[in-house]
């Protein structure tokens, strides 16, 4: 083979010791992609789940806050209406009675 002074060139051939590789079966790298996968899933599973959490939370919090804003200011016409038709029939009877006295 090529030493130091002399280099080895294309046409010389260079023995590979590395060991060949075997190729792997389908099983095996089937079985190698789950316990990836679960390993990924179980490094970023909490991450994912906390993520998901917090979004989950500002959007249901922002809708909510929307909602009741609507059910509040429903409420207040309601009430308002329901004061403002008690008050005009205690006027009413109020000024039938003195008819009924008469």
């Amino acid at each position: 083979m090529a030493d130091e002074e002399n280099p080895p060139v294309l046409t010389e051939i260079v023995d590979d010791s590395r060991a060949p590789r075997r190729a792997v079966d389908a099983a095996a790298l089937e079985a190698l992609a789950r316990a990836l996968e679960r390993a990924v899933l179980e490094r970023l599973g909490p991450e994912i789940d906390r993520v998901i959490q917090e979004k989950l939370t500002r959007t249901l919090n922002h809708v909510l806050g929307q909602a009741l804003d609507g059910v509040r200011a429903e409420l207040t016409q309601s009430v308002t209406q329901m004061v403002r038709e008690a008050v005009a029939a205690s006027v009413a009877h109020a000024l039938a009675l003195p008819d009924q006295q008469r």
